[in-house]
């Protein structure tokens, strides 16, 4: 079973100098994501 991922949009993504970017921008290359969070 294949479920896209949604759409991620945003400003705030570090190295892309304040442009939009969303997934059809990775597409092809390799995303590393790093989710952590803290009490």
């Amino acid at each position: 079973m294949r479920v896209r991922a949604p759409e991620l949009r945003g400003r705030r993504w570090l190295g892309t100098g304040g442009r939009d970017l969303s997934l059809a921008d990775l597409r092809g290359k390799i995303v590393l994501l790093d989710f952590w969070t803290f009490c």
